[in-house]
């Protein structure tokens, strides 16, 4: 409920602090009072969008501030979910600077206009002609009869389930047009594969085949440089390896003489020892040595499919060869498994159809099941409040189609007066009669749900006598379950609260204000007076008042 509001700065209000109490709280005053700048402020404070040009002084900061308490809303989890710290006696407030700009906090913490909204809606409900025009809306009716019919939790799983399923769907409608491309490719990516395949990349050694190819290729030049090497080194007499013999000889003849002698000794004799290595080694390479054309065509094509792949693919190396080929290997896969992939996404869809239409069927079925015993609540109020021969028809029709709150139609038709026939509601309705039609369905909800605080600005609008009573008693009704606020011109009504404000204007200094004063019991009998009979307050009109309120 709203505890308090604290206005200053704001329009013709210069400073106000108001507290609220629980039950039907009235609200009068003369038109032209001020009674719209007090639903402006607190419009502020529920989000509505800042102006300059509301502001009384702007060389100063206007501010707007409401205290709720929340004990009994059960709001612990959307303030988590605004990232809020949560508190029975939470505080909204507005602010716009003077350079135009404004602010709103919850509890001291900056917020955005959209996490005020979401929150402010919950608190309070201020319901004016705008309002009255939801009526006519699908949404709006959706609303009423799902809260009659206690389905938060099913449209709850109905609306994550279709979710689900339209991405489920999304999927799918990706993985065909993804199939429709694939097949295109499908083809020329076998090809290129089995292209690479065939040459067992990963056993290929390019090094290895290389020098094979340059041995086998110059097979009669590395042959001549081998003997030709041979001769050099064995040559009787002048060979490298018996003139080395003769040199060996030579020193070990001094070797005796010092140590440097004996050191080129052995060197000497080391060079000999690799020598003798080199001369076996050519003669294992020369005897090993042949010429095999098939084995070198062999080799030389190989190294042409690589060259062509490395040319083909961009590329220099066989590990880039192999990642391609790994690659097509993964694209011809996913094309040869797309139909199953595909089947199972379908199987996956029908599932969440299956259980969507579960849920839409208990919505429906509950929906139904409620719609007699608004109807028959709807026009037992409607005939007290004047409109005796009104009746309602609530159509509802299940459809194929997955809608965003199940899979229903819903309409609602009323005959206003005997002999009519059943229209939509805002083509037989008046402007007067959607006001009650409104009041009756928001105190047929207060009866199933918790609903936030309510103002109903001037929804007697065009009733008076016995009608303005029984709207008076209704209002009275809800506001043993709920804080209720009503501004008023009907004193029927005004006298029927259980706390009385009065909207007012004074001149200081040439300069008009608009004030809210609580009034006591005697100040309400004259204000209910003048409302009975104008400024000039009879005997009669005070005691007509002083009746209205026993």
């Amino acid at each position: 409920m709203l505890t308090s509001l604290y206005i200053k700065n704001y329009a013709l209000i210069d400073e106000l602090n108001v507290a609220f109490n629980n039950g039907l709280t009235i609200i009068t005053g003369e038109t032209g009072a001020g009674k719209s700048i007090l639903l402006g402020g607190l419009s502020l404070v529920l989000g509505k969008r800042a102006d300059l040009s509301q502001v009384k002084n702007t060389d100063e900061k206007c501010i707007i501030e409401a205290t709720f308490d929340i004990a009994n809303y059960d709001l612990k989890g959307l303030f988590k979910s605004l990232d809020l710290d949560y508190d029975i006696q939470t505080i909204i407030r507005r602010e716009i600077l003077p350079s135009g700009k404004s602010r709103a906090f919850i509890n001291d913490t900056p917020v955005t206009l959209e996490n005020l909204v979401a929150l402010s809606s919950y608190l309070i409900d201020i319901h004016s002609q705008h309002q009255t025009q939801q009526l006519t809306q699908d949404d709006y009716q959706f609303k009423v009869i799902d809260a009659l019919a206690e389905n938060k939790t099913n449209l709850e799983a109905f609306s994550k389930g279709l979710i689900d399923y339209k991405s489920l769907q999304k999927s799918l409608e990706e993985l065909n047009l993804s199939k429709s491309e694939l097949i295109k490719e499908y083809d020329y990516n076998l090809f290129l594969f089995n292209e690479l395949n065939e040459i067992n990349l990963e056993k290929i050694n390019l090094e290895d085949l290389e020098a094979q190819y340059e041995e086998l290729n110059n097979v009669e030049v590395i042959s001549e440089k081998l003997s030709s090497t041979k001769s050099i080194l064995n040559t009787e007499d002048i060979g490298a390896i018996e003139q080395l013999k003769t040199a060996k000889q030579e020193l070990s003849k001094i070797a005796g003489f010092g140590k440097p002698y004996e050191a080129l000794k052995e060197r000497i004799f080391s060079v000999s020892i690799e020598l003798d290595d080199i001369l076996i080694e050519l003669d294992n390479l020369e005897d090993n040595l042949s010429s095999d054309p098939q084995e070198l065509e062999r080799i030389n094509g190989q190294l042409q499919i690589v060259n062509n792949l490395f040319q083909k693919h961009s590329v220099s190396e066989i590990e880039e060869l192999i990642a391609i080929k790994t690659d097509l290997q993964s694209k011809i896969d996913n094309t040869e498994s797309l139909d199953a992939t595909i089947a199972l996404k379908e199987q996956e869809i029908l599932k969440e159809k299956e259980e969507l239409n579960k849920i839409a069927l208990k919505i429906h079925d509950k929906r139904k099941k409620v719609i007699p015993v608004f109807v028959s609540k709807l026009e037992t109020i409607l005939s007290d409040l004047g409109m005796p021969n009104a009746k309602f028809k609530i159509q509802l029709e299940a459809t194929d189609q997955f809608l965003k709150n199940g899979k229903d139609n819903l309409q609602f038709l009323l005959m206003a007066n005997k002999g009519s026939s059943f229209n939509e509601l805002k083509k037989s309705a008046s402007g007067g009669e959607l006001s009650r039609i409104m009041l009756a369905i928001k105190s047929i909800l207060a009866e199933y749900i918790q609903l936030p605080s309510i103002m109903f600005d001037e929804i007697d609008t065009g009733v008076s006598g016995e009608i303005s009573n029984k709207m008076g008693e209704i209002m009275k009704k809800m506001s043993t379950k709920m804080q209720v606020f009503t501004i008023t011109h009907l004193p029927q009504i005004a006298a029927k609260g259980n706390t009385h404000f009065k909207v007012f204007k004074t001149d200081i200094k040439d300069v008009t204000h608009t004030q809210l004063k609580k009034l006591n019991e005697d100040e309400r009998i004259v204000e209910i007076a003048q409302m009975l009979g104008g400024l000039d307050i009879t005997d009669s009109a005070m005691a007509h008042a002083r009746q209205l309120l026993n």
